[in-house]
């Protein structure tokens, strides 16, 4: 059995890739965002088509991703009919996937066979972006470091009665922004309430996104679900228990996490007087 120091993923830091540099002539690498979208949510069933003002979900995603500077094409990946009728509609592309698919981005993955592109972004249908800003920062340190396997993105919590909400993904990260840790637990515990005389401390949020690259994306498909994973249903937990490094990029732009039909109602309220 190979040893961990043989696995591809393990190079200049735990986790890298093997650099291969790309050429000056062969420019910037295509980058394509596969949008995952199931009907069949358990607290939120039909979630990518309900109404938001006129739109369904799933299209105020995809035309958000339309409007990233580094992306070059959108593809929404699902098992369900109904949805690829919807995004044929409005002029997107859909893809159809096995209803077997573990997580979106085992999901994600399924599509990425099938392409040639370097960077493939996976964008939740159920975190709704208020930039395509938040986008380009999740590809930008795969296009700086061609030896990261995968980045994402975090934002500091505006309301930290957040923090305890199971619903909304926290991430620890060491000094150098790559992830050490997700959960939905509230972290770090602040075990002699301190962070209130230290300003340097705070609480992270996770974003659903993630930036991969082709080959990182095809090996974490590949891989069993972990019992990290399995035990948060987190499945960026895979990831890291089986030692990809993962860079969080900081973001100040706004996005809504649509777990609840509530959650729909804020976001189509946040629309209300907006082109969307």
């Amino acid at each position: 059995m190979a040893s961990l120091a043989d696995h591809p993923f393990f190079a200049a830091f735990p986790g890298a890739m093997p650099s291969v540099p790309l050429s000056q002539e062969e420019g910037e690498p295509e980058v394509v965002v596969v949008i995952p979208a199931r009907m069949g949510s358990t607290r939120f069933p039909g979630k990518p088509l309900a109404d938001v003002n006129g739109l369904p979900l799933i299209i105020h995603v995809a035309r958000m991703a339309q409007k990233s500077e580094v992306v070059d094409r959108v593809i929404i990946a699902t098992d369900a009919p109904e949805i690829s009728d919807a995004v044929k509609k409005y002029g997107f592309e859909p893809a159809m996937t096995s209803s077997g698919a573990h997580t979106g981005s085992d999901r994600v993955a399924e599509v990425a066979k099938t392409l040639s592109a370097e960077i493939i972004v996976n964008l939740q249908a159920d975190e709704i972006i208020g930039d395509a800003r938040i986008i380009d920062q999740a590809v930008f340190p795969l296009l700086k470091d061609d030896r990261l396997p995968m980045a994402t993105v975090r934002r500091s919590f505006g309301d930290t009665s957040e923090i305890l909400n199971p619903n909304i993904v926290k991430v620890v990260c060491n000094q150098r922004s790559f992830a050490l840790y997700f959960s939905r637990s509230p972290i770090p515990m602040d075990r002699d309430s301190i962070a209130a005389e230290r300003p340097d401390l705070k609480w992270d949020q996770h974003l659903g996104i993630y930036a991969f690259r082709r080959p990182a994306l095809l090996e974490f498909a590949r891989l069993p679900v972990s019992p990290l994973e399995d035990l948060e249903k987190l499945e960026q937990l895979r990831a890291l228990d089986f030692g990809f490094s993962i860079y969080v990029a900081r973001t100040d732009y706004p996005s809504w996490r649509v777990d609840t039909p509530e959650d729909l109602k804020r976001f189509a309220d946040s629309l209300r007087g907006k082109n969307p």
